[in-house]
């Protein structure tokens, strides 16, 4: 008999899809403070201690595989934090949190939070996957015209703000794991 996507064990898929928060690091490290949300994970992994219950991820500009995967899948997060540099005309350098719909159109066509659809399948998450979405965004400095690696000097001094702000809110709060990640009636 063959198995349909509603009785696949959840051991069998990956972290990203069962641990209750998922954190991805969002950006192009080719393209300065771009990689903003990649050096956030890089670290995190490094300097703090990531509870068994939180799944990070540096997803750089590979995100609408990964958020796709999310919407279809049997089991996902309760809680998807997204880490990225955005400009929304503030200071370099300043960390700030957005709700999705507050992502700036010009981003929504760079799409560092990389292309269009994926604005809409972080609603979609929200709205029909009960997924509560946040995004940490770094207000960037200059983006380089060509390929350029590594963050500016007021960008790098956010990374380290930023994981504090992780650890903060999602990693001091021990979050209760649900019986069964299944859909109801799976």
């Amino acid at each position: 008999m063959e198995q349909t996507i509603w009785e696949i064990d959840p051991s069998d898929l990956p972290d990203f899809c069962c641990k209750p928060t998922l954190v991805l690091g969002i950006g192009n490290t080719l393209f300065g403070d771009d990689g903003f949300g990649c050096a956030v994970i890089d670290y995190v992994e490094a300097h703090c201690q990531v509870p068994e219950d939180v799944c990070l991820l540096d997803v750089g500009t590979g995100v609408r595989k990964l958020l796709f995967t999310l919407c279809l899948s049997p089991a996902r997060p309760q809680r998807l934090i997204i880490v990225d540099a955005i400009d929304a005309g503030r200071t370099p350098g300043e960390v700030f949190e957005i709700k999705p719909s507050g992502i700036p159109v010009a981003k929504l066509d760079d799409f560092s939070l990389h292309q269009l659809p994926t604005s809409n399948m972080l609603r979609e998450l929200q709205e029909t996957c009960g997924v509560k979405v946040r995004v940490l965004a770094c207000q960037t400095g200059p983006l380089p015209e060509e390929v350029f690696e590594g963050l500016s000097e007021a960008v790098s001094r956010a990374v380290p703000e930023a994981a504090a702000w992780l650890v903060r809110e999602h990693f001091l709060h021990p979050t209760p794991v649900p019986d069964a990640y299944l859909r109801p009636g799976a």
